[in-house]
């Protein structure tokens, strides 16, 4: 199936006018935090403890076991979640459904009392929020004029650092009864949800027409043959799976690598780095998209910034110390805001077609939710075969070589 050469950020002569969109910011800051909040809080706190707890002996493999399958879910959902929302002309009913939906599903992975089970009740949870995640990831491109969304980006790009520090913050104090964390976190969402369907105003479009499977699965995999978009894809996938397989682990490392001080439990541990990370991470979220704005560059940020994480990860190789943890966390979330704040704003650029914003985002978000989910999967190969160490290089490895993927984008500078 041909794509039209009509970009995304063509139609920005139709968007809303920037004062528009003054009001929009704050709740999808407030949406994205609730939707991290939830990842984080559960893929770095509560389900390694709740893996921990139903098989001990064999946590790492299960915690991998358990990521890999979901990230499955990630995959197939996200952009059938946002294929479903473009046909439908709309984006509020879908987050709204998806944050309802949390609640039940963190409530049934809450009392999943094997592997399996959790297995299951995290695919149901993956599925729930990647129809939440699609739908409100596209409303920058709907809404946002293309000369504010490096500033609209770090309003979404915040909700990571703020979000994932809420949600370990959440999941740490119900370490003991985890399945009150998982339903607390759920309401997050759910809340999230009816806050900006409330106050969010949605100009609908016309509904469209039903399309054949064959065909959209063509689109989805033609979406992939634009080279622009094929190169923020990888870049995206690459840095995010690095980022991601080493957080993911993040208490199992503090448990059984890192000599932590006395007191300081591995929970109450994690409860440390995340702020730390998180303050840093909100400083180059805000920098990196209003600097991009400002100067006409995207790929710069990007780059530089995946490189840095790259350098990251390479800390607590040398110094495998609760400081070296310390500053791994701090210099890792400048590099991850900025990342994540300004690519966001890049990737709005290089879509390819404006009808299928939500589509396309979808397509792109599996570059973003399905690392999370997959991160462990890899970590527990890696660290299975050659234990922690090796997992921070192969973190650095895959970002540098997601600072190189941003090179070949010729679209946007």
């Amino acid at each position: 199936m041909a794509l039209s050469p009509t970009r995304a950020d063509d139609r920005s002569a139709d968007s809303p006018p920037a004062a528009s969109t003054r009001g929009l910011l704050p709740l999808l800051f407030a949406g994205n935090t609730a939707m991290y909040a939830l990842y984080v809080g559960v893929g770095s706190v509560l389900l390694p403890l709740q893996i921990e707890h139903l098989d001990p002996a064999r946590k790492v493999a299960a915690l991998g076991l358990v990521g890999g399958v979901a990230a499955v879910f990630a995959t197939v959902f996200n952009p059938v979640a946002g294929a479903l929302s473009d046909r439908s002309g709309r984006r509020n009913p879908w987050i709204l459904g998806g944050g309802l939906a949390a609640v039940a599903a963190t409530a049934l992975l809450g009392s999943a009392d094997t592997v399996l089970l959790v297995a299951l009740a995290w695919c149901l949870a993956q599925a729930v929020m990647n129809f939440y995640q699609a739908a409100i990831t596209s409303v920058v491109p709907d809404r946002v004029p293309a000369a504010r969304r490096g500033t609209a980006s770090a309003a979404v790009g915040l909700g990571l650092p703020v979000g994932s520090t809420l949600g370990v913050l959440v999941a740490s104090a119900f370490a003991g009864h985890y399945r009150t964390g998982y339903l607390v976190l759920g309401l997050l969402v759910a809340a999230a949800g009816v806050l900006f369907t409330s106050c969010a105003e949605e100009r609908p479009v016309p509904a469209r027409a039903a399309v054949p499977l064959r065909e959209q699965l063509a689109a989805f995999l033609g979406v992939l043959r634009v080279p622009d978009f094929r190169w923020a894809f990888t870049g995206r996938f690459l840095l995010v799976l690095g980022y991601f397989a080493v957080v993911g682990y993040q208490l199992y490392i503090l448990q059984d690598h890192i000599a932590l001080p006395a007191g300081l439990g591995p929970a109450a541990a994690v409860a440390v780095l995340t702020p730390v990370s998180g303050a840093a991470m909100a400083l180059s979220t805000v920098a990196g998209g209003v600097l991009s704005d400002r100067l006409g560059r995207r790929k710069l940020f990007v780059g530089l910034s995946a490189g840095l994480s790259a350098l990251a990860l390479l800390i607590p190789v040398a110094s495998p110390t609760w400081p070296g943890m310390l500053a791994f966390s701090a210099v890792n979330g400048l590099a991850f805001g900025c990342f994540m704040a300004v690519d966001t704003a890049l990737v709005t650029m290089v879509l390819p077609k404006a009808e299928d914003a939500a589509r396309d985002m979808g397509v792109l978000n599996i570059a973003n939710a399905g690392p999370q989910i997959l991160g462990p999967f890899v970590a527990s190969a890696v660290v299975g075969l050659g234990g922690y160490t090796p997992l921070f290089l192969t973190g650095a490895v895959l970002a540098l070589l997601g600072a190189l993927a941003v090179r070949p984008i010729r679209g946007v500078r």
